[in-house]
């Protein structure tokens, strides 16, 4: 099933964690950059593009900072990463280099993402590099990131890369296995789980938080990760990244680690932009009516199903859509500000000028800027 998968593959987003990256909490381990820096250029050979979302600037920069735990603040995330990422890119050149490959270093922030034209810009500017054989290296901008902007660890990040690269592949390098049945660490029956046909809630709950003083990310944003790339139609493995050679394994579509596969043909890019990168500005109440015509039929939101509106927010905002009891279940781009679709709730599309003395559209939400969630 594997080899057959990955026949199809042409370009592939490898995201590599800062516990693979790190020989323990003092700074980089070259020697397992070096392997995987060798088993992309073999992946090059075979013509295959490839991206990296590489975690690993601030534990590179901790110790140059005299820090001994991990950066509890965000002045010193940025310092520590504002002195990590040269040495970090530095890494990533030095052992590129003997196969005759070049990196270059992409940082990157959630409103980077969330604007449209920066989408399209981030996009232009992968497909050029990869277009001269150079090696994007991608990373969270630290340096300047705030709470408000962050995108929450690199996991998250990589799954959002994939939309923006136009990948077939994502390739998750940890230090573990892949997805256990159950932390072995603490019940050694635990056994590794080498296929993932859907994504449940349970197997969302089970996969637990990470405990690591290096890294951010833990089982539960890996397969959060895999379920975002996903609903892009996009598979994941999970491998163990300091295994030497396990990269070239899994790639050649041997049995390793965990394959999480994707359930349905996915959404479109510009859906799927809406529904994991943008980051909603307030809620859209809605009828039990509008509910199902949302899930069931595909149709636009029109005023007459909404009941009310929380936040506050402008037009062309993402918004959550919510059923009475308050559960998300859609998520789209808003025609109309807050303050708008508050004076039109529950009225006709056909009252809408008289309502407000214009009209930019006959819905609230019209179906192609509009993604059922669940």
């Amino acid at each position: 099933m594997r080899r057959e998968l990955l026949k199809s593959v042409k370009r592939v987003v490898i995201k590599i964690g800062s516990r693979v990256l790190t020989g323990d909490d003092s700074g980089l381990d070259h020697g397992v950059i070096g392997r995987i820096c060798g088993d992309i250029a073999q992946l090059r050979e075979r013509g295959l593009q490839v991206v990296v979302v590489s975690s690993g600037a601030i534990a590179a920069g901790r110790s140059e900072l005299g820090l001994t735990e991990k950066p509890r603040t965000i002045p010193q995330k940025q310092a520590a990463a504002a002195v990590g990422q040269t040495r970090l890119m530095r890494a990533y050149e030095e052992a590129l280099a003997p196969h005759g490959l070049k990196a270059a270093q992409l940082l990157l922030t959630s409103e980077d993402l969330g604007s449209r034209q920066r989408f399209l810009n981030a996009r232009a500017t992968i497909d050029t590099l990869l277009g001269f054989g150079i090696i994007p290296i991608i990373n969270e901008n630290d340096t300047v990131v705030v709470d408000e902007i962050k995108f929450g660890d690199n996991d998250n990040l990589s799954a959002l890369v994939t939309n923006v690269a136009e990948s077939d592949l994502l390739v998750i390098l940890t230090d573990v296995e892949g997805l256990y049945s159950a932390d072995p660490g603490q019940n050694p029956d635990a056994r590794l789980i080498p296929l993932v046909q859907g994504i449940t809630r349970e197997l969302e709950r089970a996969a637990g938080n990470s405990g690591s003083s290096v890294g951010t990310g833990g089982m539960a944003t890996k397969v959060a990760a895999a379920k975002k790339a996903g609903k892009n139609g996009i598979p994941t493995i999970l491998i163990a990244g300091k295994r030497s050679g396990i990269l070239a394994a899994a790639m050649r579509g041997d049995e390793v680690g965990t394959l999480f596969m994707p359930q349905g043909s996915g959404l479109n890019r510009r859906k799927h932009w809406i529904a994991y990168t943008l980051k909603p500005a307030g809620r859209v109440i809605v009828d039990d009516g509008a509910r199902n015509v949302l899930q069931k039929r595909g149709k636009s939101l029109l005023p007459s199903g909404v009941v009310s509106v929380e936040g506050r927010f402008e037009r062309g905002a993402c918004v959550r859509i919510c059923s009475m009891d308050g559960s998300e279940f859609a998520r789209g781009l808003s025609d109309y500000s807050s303050s708008e679709i508050t004076r039109l709730a529950g009225h006709k599309s056909s009252e809408i000028e008289e309502l407000l003395g214009y009209r930019y559209a006959d819905v609230v939400v019209h179906r192609d800027n509009l993604v059922v969630m669940s």
